[in-house]
């Protein structure tokens, strides 16, 4: 792990967003990738779960229609999120996806020297950059597996901010390893967008109370398929849920967006991400298995991947990633993510017959790029 020239400090100068350093979009995300003309593509470059959000699902949000004359009531929602985690409602923040979960947390006031570990969703960074922060970046390395080692962050970072399992590498940190990030004066923030994606949440922190400073951000986007709908979650103390819900304007979560959240939380629904989370570990496994046949090309898999997609690195992977959208397939480059650069690219799991036919593509690509297949 080391670190890279986000700087230290907390402002640039005037409280404008010190400049973002150059070689990463960090405003670039996989739906770019399908927007336009690549609506027609096979999407292999969001981690939103084909084939959502379920019938029974939409039912619920249409449902809600009739009530948009009345402003937003999150009680409901809020008291079924809560208990879905075995928490008080005061820990609860619900929010217009954790998106908004990430301003918020930037425009604290007390937030001195903010830390990023990389590679991850870079939402979080930008954020911070556009609220006037200097932000040091922690980079994990690909020779070490993008593996966490605490004792890296300096001992002086009031907020610390870590995915798990972390977009795009896909590597599960144990919890052991996040909470020993944890200090007192600490804000340490564990993004969770795909933690229900793993079977079993194993190495989740959410509902947990004994970590100081501790603060968990959940989506429904990626295994509901709510993008559109804009809705996540945030666990924390009841302080800093107070603190955060103070920055957030009047009724920021829709009545739709509420009816969903609460539908999400019930029987129902957690056995079926459950057994969907299964279904995910199993097409990764394939998916890791075709593309380790294409190793003398250089194709190598972060691994053990464990979330709901797989970072991929290839010698030119760029000329690879505009053969395969020639051949219909949108896949997520990876050079936008600090940390990382166009040597990799990461792939949305997708079901055995997609993953195949994608394989083929990919060995077109990599034949017509100079690879050594064909």
């Amino acid at each position: 792990m080391r670190t890279d020239s986000g700087g230290t400090g907390s402002r640039g100068s005037g409280g404008q967003a010190p400049p973002e350093p150059r070689g990463h979009d960090l405003r670039h995300h996989g739906d770019a990738e399908v927007r336009d003309d690549g609506s027609a593509l096979v999407d292999l470059a969001v981690n939103v779960r084909a084939g959502t959000p379920p019938d029974w699902l939409r039912e619920h949000i249409a449902g809600s229609l009739g009530g948009l004359a009345a402003y937003p009531d999150g009680r409901a929602a809020r008291a079924a999120v809560a208990a879905r985690h075995g928490l008080p409602v005061e820990r609860v923040l619900l929010t217009a996806g954790a998106a908004e979960a990430f301003v918020l947390l930037a425009r604290t006031p007390s937030v001195r020297r903010p830390v990023v570990v990389h590679p991850q969703f870079t939402e979080p960074e930008a954020a911070l950059r556009d609220a006037g922060h200097r932000v040091e970046r922690m980079l994990l390395r690909p020779e070490e597996g993008f593996r966490l080692d605490p004792s890296a962050v300096p001992e002086d970072a009031d907020l610390v901010v870590i995915g798990n399992p972390t977009n795009p590498t896909s590597v599960l940190h144990p919890a052991g390893l996040i909470t020993a990030l944890a200090r007192p004066g600490r804000t340490l923030v564990v993004d969770e967008a795909f933690m229900d994606a793993v079977p079993g949440e194993r190495e989740a922190l959410a509902g947990r109370t004994d970590v100081p400073g501790l603060v968990v951000l959940r989506s429904l986007t990626k295994t509901w398929g709510l993008a559109g709908l804009r809705i996540g979650y945030v666990l924390a103390a009841p302080g800093t849920i107070a603190e955060l819900e103070r920055g957030q304007p009047l009724w920021p979560v829709s009545t739709p967006a509420l009816v969903a959240a609460e539908a999400c939380m019930g029987p129902r629904a957690l056995a079926e991400q459950a057994r969907a989370a299964e279904r995910v570990a199993a097409d990764r496994a394939h998916l890791v298995a075709g593309l380790a046949e294409f190793a003398s090309d250089g194709v190598r898999v972060v691994g053990p991947a464990e979330g709901p997609f797989v970072l991929v690195g290839l010698p030119g992977a760029a000329a690879v990633r505009a053969r395969l959208r020639g051949l219909g397939f949108a896949v997520r480059r990876g050079d936008t993510f600090p940390g990382l650069d166009d040597t990799w690219l990461r792939l949305a799991v997708r079901d055995r017959a997609t993953v195949n036919r994608f394989l083929q593509a990919l060995d077109q690509s990599l034949t017509l790029t100079g690879g050594t297949r064909g």
